[in-house]
């Protein structure tokens, strides 16, 4: 008898301990150290998240169009329960053609905006592997706190994810003579503030991951659009060599965008100085951040964009992969079967002679050739046949990344094409469009309740987030349950084509790949956009 009651007060004990234990985690906040001062968080689920963790100290004042200083330390416990403000740009709450309110940014922007988020497993008993998403936005827009971003889905899967911000437009790439001097007797890279902040970030986390559970020799750099064109660019620059140990890159090639010159971004941004009456780089400087706007189009003038500094950047990302001066990591990459939609108008309809006209304009005197390999007997079916003429670029433009890249490196490449349409209003007219797998591979679909999401949707959204998590975790996208994914190979370039389904196919059929040869050995240049 007293055995039995024995074992029933303890088992009392137990529950009791349980429960307090319980109820102190729910009414404690998670807390962590770093480097800086201590960070209290929140509880979400079985995932903890600390958000607006500062990385670098605020580009402002006399640092703005400096490259990042260490984040000084903080007296007493920071509260990281909320996102910080996003870096300085044009809002657009309500979205923009296919981008839904929860692909775009929302609530303050600043320049005081170097912070980061992280979302890791609320129990932990190793160091875990870790993702960092570079967002994308035509480097003048984006923020790690876009709601399709939110990693705790990702991270209840067992890996740590963070999101960062960057400087974009004008405070992240704008650079000119009286810059680049200064610079240059500091010791420092004379241009692309925005990677340069990325490169800070990668080192925060180095050196503080761990006392999240991460494992510093573990880091996935990813990132999609701009942020996957700047991971290729990390890939190959040497100031972020041993940052890293993966890469994703979704709708992001080298050759995505020209890289231009630190002479051409130094005589733009003089011109630029000179038309807002700034005639000192101190004038500049003191200048409010609203009347350093531009009418540069994104991704085409050196004033907003990624340039050839010599440092960061010694060579265009192309050109050092070609001469093979990239991280040999392992790298999953892929791009959208119509990434163009969101970007040009993409006709229900198209005559036989604007049809012969885009033919001409893409391929030149190749066009004969590309006509039959695309048959349109119809204004409808020539509209398709552009949508898969412009598809196949994207995928003529893989190609060439991965015939130099298995050149130099032939172990560790995976290739997509996604293929699945969101639902949504309008989902008929941006069709697969550019930046639409992000929702399913975050399985952040919960965000956007009025695309109305089917059974269907979530599947893939689980099995492409398996797919990501298992390559963050090994570099290797495969696992149990999954269609196997093949891997890049010489002799063998298959891809793997998910959606609906998920199964490996060739990345251009034989006569399509033999006619986009040609056309690369012409001049031709195959891009994603």
């Amino acid at each position: 008898m007293r055995l039995h009651e024995g074992i029933c007060s303890a088992t009392a004990v137990l529950a009791a301990l349980l429960a307090t234990s319980v109820c102190y985690a729910a009414r404690y906040p998670p807390r962590v150290r770093v480097a800086q001062g201590e960070l209290q968080g929140l509880r979400e689920g079985h995932v903890d998240a600390f958000l607006g963790v500062p990385y670098a100290a605020a580009p402002i004042g006399k640092n703005r169009w400096r490259a990042p200083l260490a984040q000084r330390p903080w007296h007493g416990v920071r509260n990281a329960q909320q996102f910080a403000p996003s870096c300085e740009q044009t809002l657009l709450p309500r979205g923009v053609g296919p981008w839904s309110p929860e692909y775009v940014v929302h609530g303050a922007v600043s320049e005081n905006c170097l912070y980061l988020n992280i979302w890791t497993p609320a129990r932990r008993t190793h160091p875990l592997p870790v993702m960092v998403w570079i967002p994308g936005g035509a480097f003048v827009s984006g923020s790690g706190s876009v709601p399709i971003y939110d990693g705790r889905h990702l991270a209840a899967h067992g890996i740590i994810v963070v999101t960062i911000n960057y400087r974009l437009g004008i405070f992240g790439f704008f650079t000119d003579p009286a810059l680049a001097a200064e610079a240059k007797r500091l010791h420092e890279p004379p241009g692309n503030w925005g990677l340069q902040d990325m490169i800070a970030a990668l080192r925060w986390v180095q050196g503080n991951i761990g006392a999240f559970g991460g494992d510093p020799h573990a880091v996935t750099l990813a990132g999609q659009s701009a942020g996957a064109i700047a991971v290729q660019e990390l890939l190959t620059s040497p100031l972020a060599a041993g940052l890293f140990a993966r890469a994703i890159a979704e709708s992001g090639l080298p050759n995505s965008l020209p890289t231009p010159s630190l002479a051409a971004a130094e005589y733009a941004g003089e011109t630029f100085a000179r038309a807002k009456g700034a005639p000192t780089l101190a004038a500049l400087r003191a200048l409010p951040a609203q009347r350093l706007s531009t009418t540069a189009a994104p991704m085409s003038s050196p004033l907003i964009m990624p340039i050839v500094d010599g440092t960061v950047l010694p060579a265009a990302p192309e050109r050092r992969l070609a001469t093979g001066r990239f991280a040999r990591t392992p790298v999953l990459l892929g791009l959208n079967a119509n990434e163009n939609t969101g970007f040009h108008a993409s006709p229900m309809a198209l005559t036989r002679a604007a049809w012969h006209h885009e033919l001409h304009k893409i391929f030149a005197t190749l066009a004969p050739r590309f006509q039959k390999l695309f048959p349109a007997r119809s204004a409808a079916g020539r509209a398709r046949a552009l949508r898969a003429v412009r598809r196949d670029l994207g995928l003529a433009a893989l190609y060439q990344w991965s015939r130099l890249r298995l050149a130099r490196d032939p172990i560790g490449v995976y290739a997509y094409l996604w293929r699945h349409r969101e639902p949504g209003s309008d989902s008929r007219r941006w069709r697969v469009f550019h930046s639409s797998e992000i929702p399913y591979v975050f399985e952040t679909l919960s965000v956007a309740p009025q695309r109305r999401f089917a059974p269907l949707d979530r599947t893939i959204a689980r099995r492409m987030s398996d797919y990501w998590v298992n390559f963050v975790k090994s570099g290797n996208p495969n696992g149990p349950g999954l269609p196997r994914w093949p891997m890049l190979r010489r002799g063998s370039l298959h891809i793997m084509q998910l959606g609906a389904q998920a199964a490996a196919r060739p990345i251009l059929q034989p006569k399509l790949l033999r006619a986009m040869r040609a056309f690369i050995a012409a001049g031709g240049t195959p891009r994603l956009f």
